[in-house]
C-alpha cells in the first residue's frame, strides 16, 4: 500500500486525479492490515507531513496519518512512542537529522489517538521537558505559536512546578523579541493574530497557577525597562503581551514597587513604555495597570518618579484625545496624572497651550466619543482651576475655550481632588519639588507656600511692592527690641537681592503667625495684615519706651540721645484717622469720637440700599451659596450687615468689560466740613428723611444688575445710618434711647490707604455663610474726602479666589507705584504727544502667585473677575500721591532713615548672609540639573507629536487631524493611530 500512495504522489498526474487516488487509499486503511504494513504507511506519511516538498504532499501525509491512528490504533501507538517523539525532536527526521519545522504541528496531530494509551504519561513528561528547551532557545513567532496550539489543547504538556514558572518567563522572553515581517496592513493583521495565540496560552497558564504570574511579569517588566536593541523590539510587547489579571493586580503592583532591586530608572523606562502601549490595538487594560502602578509607587512615596513620568508624558497622553480609538484609555490616565500632581501646578500647565486646540477639533469632531470626552475633559480643567488659583493671565483663553461645556459643582471638584491625590501632606514632597528653576524674566522674587500659607504670601509682596514702606524697613538700624520688624527686613532684603526663584518665609511666618489661626488652614489675609501692622505698631512703641528707660538711667550718652519720632513707622505708612458724629433726632445734639485706622472695611450694600454708580462699571456676577460653615468672619462692621441675595449674571455688552482709567472722583463732603448733610422738610422733632429723596435715588440706580464699583462702597460706608428700634442711641442729653443719625467723616487720610471688601457674610435667612461674587470696578485713581481731599493711586489688589472664607487660593496684583515715575511719565506725554495708553495704564504691573511671579497688566486686574467668577478683589493698597505725603513716607524711619540723602543699605551681615545664600542655592541648583538628566536621559523619547498636529489645515488633503502622523500608509503606526 505505501508504495501505490508513492507512485501516485510521484506520477504526473494532476493534483485532483491525485487526490481522488489518494482518497482510495485512505479508504482501503479501513479494512484490517497487518502491523508492518501499517508502519510502512506510518513512516511514509510522517516523511510527507515533516520533509513533503509541496503543500499538496503535506496534506496527504496528514490524511494518511490521522486514518492509521483513527482505525488502527494499536500500531499507531507502537509507532508513536516517546522514544521516536525526542529524536524528533532533539536529532531531527531521517538519517540526515534534518529539522523540520513542523514537528510541534506533528506532534500535535498524534495525540489525540494516544492521549488514553498506557504510554500517554510518558510522552506528555518527555514534551513537558521538551517545550521548556524550546523557549529556552528562543524560536520565532511561529514556532511559539506552535507550542501555545499544543499546550493549549494539552495542559498535560505543561511543565509543572518551578518548570512552570521558567517556561512562562522565558515565553514572556521570545515575545519581546518579536516584530512584523512588514509594515503591510495584511502582514501586521497575521501578525497580531499570532500574537493572541501565543498570550491565551500564558492567559490560560495564569488562571491556574497564580504563582507564576509575578516572575512573568518581573521578566516584562526586565525587557520594557532596559534600554538598547532589545528595549526597542519591546515597544510591541503590548500587542503580543497577555491580558494582565486584574483581579490579582494589586498583589502583583504592591511586590514591584517594594521591590528594592528595581531602580528608579527601570521603573521609569518601564512606565513610559507601558503608557506608548496604550495606544496600541491589543493594549487591554493597560490604562488600569499604569493608573495602579501609579499608585502603588504613591503609596510607598516614590514621588521622584510620579514626577518625573507624569511630566515627561503628560503631553504625549493628552495628544492621544484627538483619536477616538485611543481615547478611552487615555482619558483615563490624563484624569490620574491631572487629579494625582496636587504639589505644583507645573503638568497642568504644560498643558495650557493645547488645550484650546484640542477642544476645536473635538467640537469639529462632532461625535458621542467627542462629545462624552469634552464633557470630562471640561471637568479636569475646572479641577485644576479650583486647586491651582492665581494665574489669570494663562487661563483666559482656556475658560473661553470650554465656557460652554458644564460646570462641576464645588463638591464634586473636591471628591475628584480627594480621592487622587498621591498624598495629603505636602511637605512629604519638599525634596522632589521644586525642580530646577530660574530666577522670573521679570526681576520679582516669589514666596514658597508653607501650606495654606498664601493668605501670608499675598499681604507681604503688597507690602514689599508698597516702595515706600520697603525703603523704610530696609534703611531700619538693627534694633534688638524690634525682633519680628528685624525678620520682616530680612525678608525684604532678600526679596529685593536673592538670586532664588523663590524663598522660604518660613521664619518670618512662625514669628508672625497670630496664635488664634489653625496651622495648615486657610485663613483671612485681611485678618492677618490687621494682626500683623498691630504687632509692628506695638513692637516699636515699646521700643521706644525702652529707649526712654535707658536715657533715663543714663546708659546712653548724651550725644547718642535723640527724640524719638512721634508716630511709629506703621502709623506713617497705613495710619488715618475717622471721626464718627451721632445727632440725636429728638434734641439735635451732637456728639462725635475720632479714632485712628489702618484700613477700611466696606460692607457690601443691601439691593434696597443705593449709591451712585461709576460710569464704567460691569455686570454683577451670581452670589453663590457655601456650605454651612460654623466659622467666625474675621472682618465684620457692626451694625452693617452685608445682607445680599443671590444674584444673577448680566449678559455684558460689547466692550462693556474693557478698563478705563476713572476719573478723580469727590466721594462727599470736600474740605469744608459739613457736620451732616441738608435735610428737606427736617423738624425739631428729628422726622425721618423724605420718601420721595429715597425713591428717587432707588430709581436713580434700580435693579440687582446694578454693578458695584469702589467709590459705590466707599460712599456706602460714608453715606448716614439711621439708628433706629433695637439699634437706637442711647442720649446724654436725654438720658434716654432716641433715634439718632450716624455720620463717618475722614479726617486724615494715610499714606498707604487700605480698603478690605467685605465679601464673606453670614446669611440669616439661609443661615449659611457665603461670599459675595460681585464684580467690583477697581478705579486707577481715588479722591477721598478728607478735610482737603487727596489723590490715591492703585499700587496692589488682593485676590481672592474661591467661594469660602475657609477655603480658595489668594494671590496679588502689584506695581511700583511712585510719584516721580508718574511725573516723569506724564512729562514725556506731553512732549511726545497722546500716548496710546494713559500713563498710569502703562506702568508695568506683576501677578504674584507663591513661587510664581509674571508680567501682568491693568487689564487683567480689572476683568479677573468676568473670566474667573470666583475670584474677585478683596484687599487694596492705594497710595496717595501728593508730594507733602511722599516727604512723609521718606521721612517715616526716623533717625535712621537717611544718611547724606541716601537711603542705608541693609547691614552687612544681612547682605553677607543673602550672598552665602546665593552661593548655596547655585550648588543646588548644579546638584538638581546632574540628577534630573539622569532621570530624564532613561526616559523613552516621544515624538513631536504637536508639530504635525499644528500643521493640521482645513483646506489640506487631509482633511484636518488626520490619523496618520507616525508616517504614511506603509507605516505601522498609521494602522495603529
Amino acid at each position: 500500500m505505501d508504495k501505490i500512495l508513492e507512485a501516485i504522489l510521484m506520477s504526473s498526474y494532476p493534483d485532483h486525479m491525485k487526490q481522488g487516488l489518494v482518497r482510495r487509499v485512505i479508504e482501503a486503511s479501513k479494512q484490517s492490515m497487518d502491523s508492518e504494513q501499517c508502519w510502512l504507511m506510518l513512516e511514509l506519511s510522517t516523511k510527507l507531513f515533516l520533509v513533503g516538498d509541496t503543500k499538496f504532499k503535506r496534506s496527504v501525509g496528514k490524511e494518511v496519518l490521522e486514518a492509521y491512528g483513527l482505525y488502527h490504533r494499536e500500531a499507531f501507538e507502537e509507532f508513536f512512542n516517546a522514544r521516536f517523539l525526542l529524536s524528533l525532536l532533539q536529532e531531527g527526521y531521517g538519517p540526515l537529522g534534518k529539522r523540520s519545522v513542523y514537528v510541534l504541528d506533528y506532534i500535535h496531530l498524534g495525540l489525540p489517538f494516544v492521549s488514553d494509551s498506557p504510554s500517554a504519561n510518558d510522552i506528555f513528561s518527555l514534551l513537558r521537558t521538551e517545550v521548556l528547551r524550546k523557549v529556552c532557545e528562543r524560536p520565532g513567532l511561529k514556532q511559539c505559536v506552535r507550542i501555545s496550539k499544543l499546550l493549549t489543547q494539552y495542559p498535560q504538556c505543561i511543565p509543572m512546578g518551578k518548570r512552570q514558572t521558567l517556561f512562562c518567563q522565558k515565553l514572556v522572553r521570545c515575545i519581546g523579541q518579536f516584530h512584523p515581517a512588514s509594515g503591510r496592513e495584511e502582514a501586521i493583521v497575521d501578525f497580531l493574530d499570532q500574537v493572541i495565540k501565543v498570550s491565551a496560552l500564558l492567559q490560560k497558564i495564569w488562571k491556574t497557577q497564580v504563582s507564576s504570574i509575578l516572575p512573568s511579569l518581573k521578566e516584562l517588566f526586565t525587557i520594557i525597562s532596559s534600554t538598547g536593541e532589545r528595549a526597542a523590539r519591546a515597544e510591541h510587547v503590548s500587542q503580543r503581551g497577555p491580558v494582565r489579571p486584574l483581579e490579582l493586580m494589586d498583589g502583583i503592583l504592591r511586590n514591584l514597587t517594594n521591590d528594592d532591586s528595581i531602580t528608579d530608572v527601570q521603573m521609569m523606562m518601564a512606565i513610559g513604555r507601558m503608557i506608548e502601549w496604550v495606544s496600541w490595538p491589543l493594549g487591554k487594560n493597560i490604562d488600569k495597570w499604569i493608573i495602579a502602578l501609579l499608585k502603588g509607587l504613591a503609596a510607598v512615596k516614590k514621588f521622584s518618579i510620579l514626577i518625573e513620568i507624569t511630566l515627561s508624558k503628560i503631553e504625549r497622553v493628552f495628544s492621544k484625545l484627538l483619536y477616538p480609538i485611543l481615547r478611552e484609555g487615555e482619558l483615563s490616565i490624563l484624569r490620574y496624572m491631572l487629579l494625582s500632581f496636587q504639589h505644583s501646578h507645573e503638568a497642568f500647565h504644560l498643558l495650557l497651550p493645547h488645550i484650546p486646540r484640542v477642544v476645536a477639533a473635538l467640537h469639529k469632531e462632532n461625535s458621542n466619543s467627542a462629545a462624552s470626552c469634552l464633557e470630562q475633559l471640561a471637568e479636569l480643567i475646572h479641577c485644576m482651576f479650583f486647586r491651582f488659583s492665581g494665574f489669570p493671565d494663562l487661563y483666559e483663553p482656556v475658560v473661553e475655550a470650554i465656557k460652554t461645556l458644564p460646570i462641576p459643582n464645588e463638591d464634586r471638584i473636591k471628591y475628584l481632588l480627594g480621592q487622587n491625590a498621591w498624598t495629603s501632606q505636602k511637605n512629604e514632597l519638599a525634596s522632589f519639588y521644586p525642580r530646577l528653576a530660574s530666577k522670573s524674566e521679570t526681576g520679582k522674587i516669589g514666596l514658597i507656600n508653607l501650606g495654606n500659607t498664601c493668605y501670608m504670601n499675598s499681604i507681604i509682596q503688597a507690602l514689599f511692592m508698597a516702595s515706600d514702606f520697603r525703603h523704610s524697613v530696609l534703611s531700619l538700624a538693627e534694633n534688638s527690641s524690634q525682633p519680628l520688624m528685624a525678620k520682616l527686613q530680612w525678608l525684604f532684603a532678600f526679596l529685593e537681592h536673592s538670586q532664588r526663584p523663590a524663598i522660604s518665609p518660613e521664619s518670618f511666618f512662625s514669628a508672625s503667625w497670630p496664635p488664634w489661626f489653625t496651622r495648615g488652614a486657610q485663613q483671612d489675609c485681611s485678618e492677618y495684615l490687621k494682626y500683623l501692622l498691630d504687632r509692628l505698631h506695638e513692637e516699636e512703641r515699646t521700643g521706644r519706651r525702652i529707649y526712654q528707660k535707658l536715657k533715663e538711667s543714663t546708659l546712653i550718652s548724651q550725644a547718642e540721645q535723640q527724640q524719638p519720632a512721634n508716630k511709629t513707622l506703621i502709623e506713617k505708612m497705613f495710619g488715618g484717622r475717622i471721626k464718627t458724629k451721632i445727632r440725636c433726632l429728638k434734641c439735635l445734639k451732637v456728639s462725635s469720637r475720632e479714632e485712628a485706622f489702618t484700613d477700611l472695611s466696606l460692607a457690601f450694600p443691601p439691593v434696597d440700599n443705593h449709591v451712585p454708580i461709576a460710569s464704567s462699571s460691569t455686570s454683577l456676577l451670581p452670589v453663590e451659596e457655601m456650605g454651612p460653615q460654623a466659622v467666625q468672619s474675621g472682618v465684620e462692621v457692626p451694625g452693617r450687615t452685608c445682607d445680599s441675595p443671590r444674584r444673577f449674571p448680566k449678559p455684558a455688552a460689547p466692550g462693556e468689560n474693557h478698563p478705563q482709567i476713572l476719573p478723580v472722583e469727590t466721594l462727599g463732603p470736600g474740605s469744608q466740613e459739613t457736620p451732616f448733610p441738608p435735610r428737606a422738610e427736617q423738624d425739631a422733632t428729628g422726622a425721618k428723611p423724605e420718601e420721595d429723596l429715597v425713591l428717587a435715588l432707588r430709581e436713580q440706580i434700580r435693579g440687582p444688575t446694578a454693578s458695584r464699583s469702589v467709590p459705590d462702597l466707599i460712599n456706602y460706608f460714608l453715606s448716614p445710618e439711621m439708628l433706629t428700634a433695637e439699634n437706637r442711641y442711647h442720649c446724654d442729653n436725654c438720658a434716654s434711647l432716641q433715634d439718632a443719625e450716624k455720620l463717618a467723616e475722614l479726617t486724615e487720610g494715610p499714606h498707604y490707604l487700605i480698603l478690605t471688601l467685605l465679601r464673606f457674610s453670614f446669611d440669616l435667612r439661609a443661615m449659611r455663610r457665603r461670599k459675595i461674587l460681585d464684580n467690583v470696578s477697581v478705579p486707577l485713581v481715588l479722591k477721598l474726602p478728607a478735610f482737603a481731599s487727596v489723590v490715591y493711586d492703585l499700587c496692589s489688589v488682593v485676590v481672592h479666589s474661591g467661594v469660602s472664607s475657609e477655603s480658595g487660593h489668594y494671590y496679588c496684583y502689584a506695581r511700583e507705584c511712585e510719584d516721580v515715575a508718574a511725573e516723569s511719565n506724564l512729562k514725556d506725554a506731553s512732549r511726545s504727544g497722546a500716548p496710546e495708553k494713559p500713563p498710569d495704564v502703562a506702568i508695568q504691573w506683576y501677578l504674584f502667585n507663591d513661587t510664581r511671579v509674571s508680567f501682568s497688566s491693568f487689564e487683567s486686574v480689572s476683568n479677573v473677575t468676568s473670566f474667573l467668577p470666583k475670584d474677585t478683589a478683596y484687599l487694596l493698597f492705594y497710595r496717595q500721591r501728593t508730594s507733602q505725603s511722599r516727604d512723609a513716607g521718606r521721612g517715616a524711619t526716623g533717625e535712621s532713615g537717611r544718611v547724606n540723602g541716601d537711603l542705608h543699605s541693609p547691614d552687612k551681615s544681612l547682605m553677607e548672609a543673602i550672598a552665602k545664600d546665593n552661593i548655596l542655592y547655585l550648588q543646588e541648583q548644579e546638584k538638581e540639573a546632574r540628577s534630573r538628566s539622569a532621570y530624564i536621559s532613561a526616559l523613552p523619547k516621544s515624538p513631536l507629536w504637536w508639530k504635525d498636529f499644528d500643521g493640521d489645515d482645513d483646506d489640506s488633503s487631509s482633511g484636518g487631524c488626520g490619523h496618520d502622523p507616525g508616517g504614511g500608509s506603509s507605516s505601522f503606526h498609521g494602522l495603529v493611530f
